[in-house]
């Protein structure tokens, strides 16, 4: 049995200079001081942290937005926080819009968190798609994550991405193959200035070569949705924000998933388990659902 854990959107917030706060990352810690500062807890996150390593999972896959402004200070919490979650050989991490808030913070991620966003064949970390195989998984990590202007908060994989993530696709087709991205691949009208753009040339691909897992962050809530594939319908899992203090509007408190993966390649079961953060403080399982059964691949 493989066990592979999902947990994403961070969050982490250092105190800005002065001079990082022009453009839209002032309007963004406006916003931040005004009360998105306190949708996050750095206990909550410490509890899901310590909750999941009891679990033991062999890899850890992070969807993106570990910082909240793309300021030095930021990036060097997070890979703090990075290497004492695991090492690069067993955490995986896609960036998020927040972690390329502005144009100038682009190679940022790459430059503090490369060993944790490099492929198996060497190439340098930050170069997207990438491919990572462990144990029976084959995980496909893509970046939805581009600067945008105040008040959007988009993403877009864009044609290159897509056409190497379907020649990945096929060349794992023996694999159980986990599509890792930061942006949900299916938003109501109500998130327009928040969604994927190219959600629609996504969801074709797979439709084309399938998947067996699609994993996101984002919306800050468990969500579960089921995207065309050739032969099955494709899970498509989000998650909160793995330092969400308490339930706020449509996001949810502090959680994460569990996905036990088992059986022989080409005949695999998958069972997810959520696990939350409650009022009390403690991490409990909420819900246990098998998402692929032997004899559908």
């Amino acid at each position: 049995m493989f066990v592979l854990a999902h947990l994403s959107d961070l969050h982490l917030s250092a105190k800005p200079r002065p001079t990082d706060l022009i453009g839209k990352r002032g309007l963004g810690f406006i916003n931040w001081q005004r009360g998105r500062k306190h949708a996050f807890s750095a206990d909550a996150l410490e509890a899901i942290v310590r909750d999941l390593q009891a679990s033991a999972p062999d890899h850890i896959a992070v969807t993106g937005d570990l910082v909240n402004l793309s300021t030095e200070a930021e990036y060097a919490r997070a890979r703090a926080w990075l290497d004492r979650l695991g090492t690069p050989a067993d955490v995986t991490v896609i960036p998020g819009n927040h972690d390329v808030y502005v144009p100038k913070a682009k190679p940022q991620p790459a430059a503090f968190w490369g060993e944790y966003m490099r492929g198996d064949n060497g190439a340098p970390g930050g170069t997207f798609p990438f491919l990572r195989e462990r144990g029976p998984l084959a995980l496909i990590a893509l970046t939805t994550g581009l600067p945008t202007g105040p008040f959007l908060a988009t993403g877009e994989l864009g044609a290159g991405q897509l056409a190497t993530l379907a020649e990945m696709l096929d060349r794992t087709r023996d694999r159980f193959r986990v599509v890792l991205i930061h942006h949900p691949p299916v938003s109501p009208p109500s998130r327009h200035m928040r969604r994927l753009v190219d959600a629609a040339e996504f969801r074709r691909v797979l439709a084309d070569r399938g998947a067996e897992l699609v994993l996101h962050g984002h919306d800050h809530c468990f969500s579960l949705v089921w995207l065309d594939g050739p032969q099955h319908p494709i899970p498509a899992a989000g998650v909160p924000s793995a330092a969400a203090r308490a339930a706020h509007g449509s996001e949810h408190a502090a959680g994460y998933n569990l996905f036990h993966i088992g059986g022989e390649v080409g005949d695999l079961r998958c069972d997810m388990v959520s696990r939350r953060r409650g009022t009390d403080g403690a991490v409990t399982e909420i819900r246990r659902q098998t998402l692929l059964t032997p004899g559908l691949q």
